[in-house]
């Protein structure tokens, strides 16, 4: 199936089927909103294009998932940020998980029958993520975990966590875990952020006992899976955030009363979103030839954050008051604009990455 085909197809079973949200914004409405979207993708076979037949997939193009989250994404039909956890979680899952585990668990994912989440940010180890101190000791055949996260995003509810353990000193020794959210031990604190969300929580993990047939690669892998896993984080995903941020451009052309004066502000916002764009069409090419992503995600994220905030600065120069008077749908948007240059990695730590990795400019 071509890309023309599949969206046209697309595009005309959405309009046959509302998926169309309901007046519940809050967090709980957005993860079930996500979950009956996802499901009903899933069971109409366009959730499964993209993905190998491994894991219950329909094989295809990479690609054809990035079409998918841009049309879900323009119409509003599940929150981006959320929507695109399935392409930072999902690869790495059939890159380390034993063949029948990544089998079993995948289609659990795609079918919005189950939420997961990402336990890697410590109290004191975000951007230094090699320096996480939560424990795992084997003990016969399970592994038993110790420790704290922090900022996991959705981990009240979800199923299942991607976990960061450290098993011996240094990058070395740091595994991996597939970790069943509802085992003893395990509690989740909520954490409310400034725009008035508890997308986050810290969870806290006091003995957990975890089967070591969980373990996602083999002893000392978790660091070459945060590797591959977090260019996906900074890249990938970012195609159906750059359309839901396309569709607020449109909604500041709309709403704003707007002279020549504006035009220059709004052709820069314009143009950072196009810029970001174009870098995520070239990644997802690379992505669809089959090159491994890798260090110059750094420049895709560091371009999203930019365009992020410009936008949402944008419109607030051109819509006075909309941010500060009233209980405006922008307010909450602007104020997690505002986080586009921390979450998935600082832009400092994504500049560094270009300037030493891609620009070889050394350590200093």
């Amino acid at each position: 199936m071509s890309i023309a085909e599949f969206r046209s197809g697309l595009c005309a079973w959405l309009a046959e089927n509302d998926l169309s949200p309901g007046p519940d914004h809050s967090l709980e409405a957005e993860v079930a909103q996500l979950a009956r979207v996802r499901r009903a993708l899933f069971d109409a076979d366009w959730m499964r294009y993209g993905w190998p037949e491994l894991v219950g997939g329909l094989g295809g193009p990479a690609v054809l998932r990035a079409v998918l989250g841009e049309e879900v994404a323009t119409r509003g039909l599940a929150a981006p940020g959320i929507y695109s956890m399935v392409e930072v979680l999902v690869p790495t899952l059939i890159s380390y998980a034993r063949p029948e585990l990544a089998a079993e668990m995948v289609p659990l994912l795609l079918s919005g029958r189950e939420q997961w989440c990402q336990g890697f940010s410590e109290p004191g180890s975000g951007s230094d993520l090699a320096s996480l101190t939560t424990r795992a000791v084997q003990r016969g055949d399970h592994w038993v975990v110790s420790g704290q996260k922090v900022w996991t995003s959705l981990a009240q509810f979800s199923a299942r966590c991607v976990l960061l353990t450290r098993t011996a000193p240094g990058h070395a020794g740091i595994t991996a875990f597939f970790v069943d959210m509802d085992s003893p031990g395990i509690t989740v604190r909520p954490l409310r952020t400034m725009h008035g969300v508890d997308e986050f929580a810290e969870v806290f993990f006091d003995d957990v006992a975890v089967p070591a047939d969980r373990m996602l690669g083999r002893p000392g892998d978790g660091w070459s899976l945060a590797m591959d896993l977090l260019p996906h984080e900074r890249s990938t995903c970012f195609w159906h955030r750059i359309a839901h941020l396309f569709s607020r451009l449109d909604r500041v052309l709309d709403q704003a009363d707007l002279d020549a004066r504006d035009d220059a502000a709004l052709g820069a916002a314009y143009l950072a979103l196009h810029t970001a764009r174009c870098r995520s069409h070239v990644t997802q090419e690379r992505l669809g030839a089959g090159a491994k992503l890798g260090p110059e995600t750094s420049v895709d994220k560091v371009l999203l954050a930019t365009a992020e905030q410009k936008l949402f600065d944008t419109a607030r120069d051109l819509l006075p008051g909309v941010l500060e008077l009233g209980s405006s749908p922008w307010q909450p948007e602007y104020l997690y604009s505002r986080a586009a240059t921390i979450y998935g990695g600082t832009s400092e730590i994504q500049r560094n990455i270009i300037a030493r990795r891609l620009l070889d400019l050394g350590k200093e």
